[in-house]
């Protein structure tokens, strides 16, 4: 595997499983007082415009690693939805 190849995957699984540890906090406490909702959403826009982007070039690298971060920040935007105080 060429060594591009191998630094774009550890990139891209990096990056796709930086929310992890807040999906599991905000799963454990069920609380999103501090969560911002913005941030997801911008998150996903950009994860939605990689994998975008990953097609058009035919990368899977770019289209698996940011499709599983878009999936993390929509399901945090759910979260956020079903644990929010009214």
């Amino acid at each position: 595997m060429e060594q591009q190849l191998i630094i774009g995957i550890l990139a891209g699984s990096l990056t796709a499983i930086a929310t992890t540890p807040q999906i599991v906090k905000v799963i454990r406490t069920k609380k999103v007082d501090q969560v911002s909702p913005l941030m997801f959403v911008i998150l996903a826009a950009g994860n939605a415009t990689w994998c975008w982007y990953g097609i058009l070039l035919k990368d899977w690298p770019i289209i698996i690693t940011n499709a599983f971060s878009l999936t993390m920040d929509l399901a945090m935007l759910v979260l956020k939805a079903i644990y929010h105080k009214k």
